[in-house]
């Protein structure tokens, strides 16, 4: 039996999108290109592997079967064939696909994007925001080729790696009526709070420091990005916590001082998972070197 190796990684990206449009556009092909690719793969298979509903579509029953076989099966070609070429960064043309927390994408991408300028100009990169569930993301099945973020118990059939470590601080006005150098833990929870929860485990993890010290904080407003901290604190006497990394590319706003937290928060971790058909990948193995490299030269 004779059949088309290329056609399965389409049946795995209609497989997980579960719709034919959000497929094309992550493989970057042409939606009626695609149904073309899905109905010669339906001819040799035979069987119909999605059924048309009313929000989508459905796998049938044989789909989801061949499924992880189909993955498996790639994932081991990939590792034999990638495995024994090499990377040339410098003339590489490449694109990744990551899915990132706001932490990371403030913290780290600017210096990402600043060495792959110097050392990899072909490489480009779509971003996509880090949400709990990775395998919403394409992280689990490979099309998304790296998560990048706080991970809390990545699924089996991902690789992880710790990265970096970073600890707590908090952001007031420069000219706040109440706070100087420090704040001490009955200021701390007389103050109002802006709140930020980014999607993804950051914020989980600060109301978990929060909860272990039994520190109370009276959230007055909640944003969901880092980047909406400044211009609200700047003009109230609220107060933000934040990663300490952040908090110091907010104190170059003259308009905000940096002050101690209360009480030792302890810290947050960051890290990376990829699946494990990019282990051996050249490419890949360059570019996880180069994300390491960027959070490891960050200063402490």
């Amino acid at each position: 039996m004779r059949y088309d190796l290329n056609l399965l990684p389409t049946f795995l990206a209609v497989m997980e999108e579960r719709s034919v449009t959000r497929a094309a556009f992550r493989l970057g092909v042409t939606q009626p290109a695609l149904s073309n690719s899905l109905n010669r793969l339906r001819e040799t298979l035979k069987d119909p592997l999605f059924i048309r509903e009313r929000h989508g579509i459905k796998p049938t029953r044989f789909a989801e079967e061949i499924a992880p076989i189909i993955l498996e099966a790639l994932t081991k070609i990939d590792q034999a064939i990638m495995g024994r070429q090499e990377f040339n960064s410098v003339g590489a043309n490449r694109h990744f696909k990551v899915a990132m927390d706001s932490y990371s994408e403030f913290v780290l991408m600017p210096d990402i994007v600043a060495r792959l300028g110097l050392l990899a100009p072909g490489i480009k990169l779509s971003l996509a925001p880090l949400a709990n569930d990775l395998a919403d993301q394409g992280v689990i099945s490979g099309i998304t080729e790296i998560a990048l973020g706080r991970l809390v118990a990545p699924p089996d059939g991902l690789i992880f790696q710790h990265i970096m470590e970073d600890s707590l601080a908090c952001v007031v006005g420069s000219s706040h009526r109440d706070i100087g150098t420090t704040v001490s833990r009955q200021q701390f929870e007389g103050l109002g709070h802006l709140d930020v929860r980014p999607p993804g485990e950051i914020h989980a993890s600060l109301s978990e420091a929060f909860e272990r010290q039994g520190l109370h904080r009276d959230v007055v407003i909640s944003v969901t990005h880092f980047l909406a901290v400044p211009e609200i604190i700047a003009v109230t006497d609220y107060c933000a916590t934040l990663p300490r990394r952040i908090c110091d590319r907010l104190a170059k706003d003259g308009r905000l001082k940096v002050i101690p937290t209360p009480v030792d928060l302890g810290t947050i971790s960051v890290g990376i998972a990829w699946h494990a058909r990019y282990h051996q990948d050249p490419g890949h193995r360059w570019f996880r070197q180069l994300l390491i490299a960027t959070a490891q030269a960050l200063p402490v």
